[in-house]
């Protein structure tokens, strides 16, 4: 009769018990989050869930994102004169990060509210005339400060099926920009250039245009090298081909559409606006469904970190963001860096950016670590999601899926949190962006989603 041996925790005892060639069975277990074991039966025993999660991942993998139109915030939100929206969960000015609040100064002096941002200040302290909102409130997304104000220029991305929309601002670029909290004189010509001149050239070109398949070009580009969101060079390149010839003959200036132009194809982080809405609209589509267990949301406003889970509404479950562990720019260093901000952690949350490192391994050049954790990285994600998207395949590990839909039961069972790599900004307003790294969310967010969803089935019972 043979033996065979399982065998859970460290190697020691394994490797002796196979060194007299008994027959070992490797279990990688570990003990779920301290305190969640009982919260962790509830939700597993809700007859709801399995169902509730297949129909979430279904209605996420069914949307397909489409770029319509370009046009002001004041047009497709709504927003008002004073009206600030910000990337990540609530927050108010007194809490506000450096880079929020180095974002907010410069949208109130692009706005006309003050002439100098540093003027601001005592604006957003009364409170009397302006209102911060999250982005993700009004159907929106934000890079890093996340900041939007009336008349900024927003990508506007549909659903085909459903007709559901999404929007985010457009990219600026990298360094000394708005969203990472700068408000020099050169940010603030930048970005009127993009109001005046950059937005209705693009409106020009994509009312002129059949719809861009931006779910498409994501196809693409994560067998091209890009992971949708700190490396997003093709992606880039793929958009400026589908706008180029309308972009040329829209009877605009020459020099304007030249400059227009190079911009773009000089900025590889500009499909990132493109990228963070379409995996937006997709999420959205599981919004509501009761039961279901997965992440619609991840999102961070330099102060908090934030999720949003399907069956519990519109609740964000907080905790403190954590700095992330990267590479910093010339003489910059981790007491330099604020904590990790910005709405760009729903592309990890739909199964990209991080979670899709092995597609792109030359990314571990700026956010740090090895190919080989690239890859590992990737695999270990796929432990705590409820599947993947045969529409976005990672060629090195056989055109797989990437891991799609995080699953708080999961992420609490395992302890394996969700890898984001992300942009680093200055903890200083008025600094910019100081490097680049890899972070994870404060674990303690799960554990409180995962209560709620308990309360909620023992509710139904």
């Amino acid at each position: 009769m043979s033996t065979s041996i399982v065998s859970v925790g460290t190697d020691l005892l394994a490797d002796a018990v196979a060194g007299q060639a008994v027959d070992v069975q490797r279990v990688d277990w570990r003990p779920p989050m301290p305190g969640t074991e009982a919260d962790l039966a509830t939700v597993a025993a809700d007859p709801l869930r399995h169902d509730a999660n297949r129909r979430a991942l279904e209605a996420v993998l069914g949307v397909t994102a489409r770029l319509v139109d370009v046009a002001p915030a004041a047009e497709v939100l709504g927003l008002q004169r004073g009206e600030f929206l910000h990337a990540g969960p609530p927050i108010t000015w007194d809490r506000a990060s450096g880079p929020l609040r180095g974002g907010l100064m410069a949208g109130a002096a692009l706005e006309g509210l003050v002439d100098d941002p540093e003027d601001a200040v005592p604006l957003f302290e009364s409170g009397s005339s302006v209102s911060l909102e999250p982005c993700h409130h009004r159907a929106t997304v934000g890079p890093m400060a996340g900041v939007v104000t009336p008349g900024m220029w927003m990508f506007v991305l549909e659903d085909a099926a459903t007709g559901r929309r999404t929007h985010c601002s457009l990219n600026e670029g990298l360094g000394k920009v708005l969203r990472y909290g700068a408000y020099s004189p050169e940010v603030l010509t930048r970005l009127r250039w993009m109001g005046d001149v950059l937005g209705p050239l693009l409106q020009a070109a994509v009312r002129a245009s059949e719809p861009v398949d931006v779910t498409g070009i994501l196809t693409q580009m994560l067998q091209m090298g890009d992971e949708a969101h700190n490396r997003n060079r093709a992606g880039t390149l793929m958009l400026l081909r589908d706008l180029a010839p309308a972009m040329v003959t829209s009877g605009a200036d020459s020099a304007d559409v030249a400059e227009a132009m190079r911009f773009v194809g000089a900025n590889d982080h500009f499909f990132l606006n493109l990228a963070m809405p379409a995996c937006k609209l997709a999420l959205d589509a599981a919004r509501g469904i009761e039961g279901s267990t997965m992440v619609v949301a991840m999102a961070r406003n330099g102060t908090d970190f934030g999720i949003q889970v399907a069956g519990t509404g519109d609740e964000w479950f907080t905790g403190p963001a954590q700095v992330a562990d990267g590479l910093y720019l010339g003489d910059y260093g981790p007491d330099d860096a604020n904590p990790d901000i910005g709405d760009s952690a729903i592309t990890e949350t739909a199964g990209i950016g991080g979670f899709a490192m092995a597609t792109a391994p030359a990314i571990v050049r700026l956010v740090g670590g090895s190919v080989p954790d690239a890859l590992a990285t990737t695999r270990r994600m796929h432990e705590i999601t409820l599947g993947e998207n045969p529409r976005w395949s990672v060629p090195v590990l056989d055109f797989q899926g990437t891991p799609t839909g995080i699953d708080v039961t999961r992420v609490c069972r395992t302890g394996i949190l969700p890898q984001i790599n992300t942009g680093m900004a200055g903890k200083v307003a008025g600094t910019g962006q100081v490097g680049a790294g890899l972070v994870t969310p404060p674990a303690e967010i799960f554990p409180k989603a995962l209560a709620r969803l308990a309360e909620q089935a023992r509710s139904r019972t």
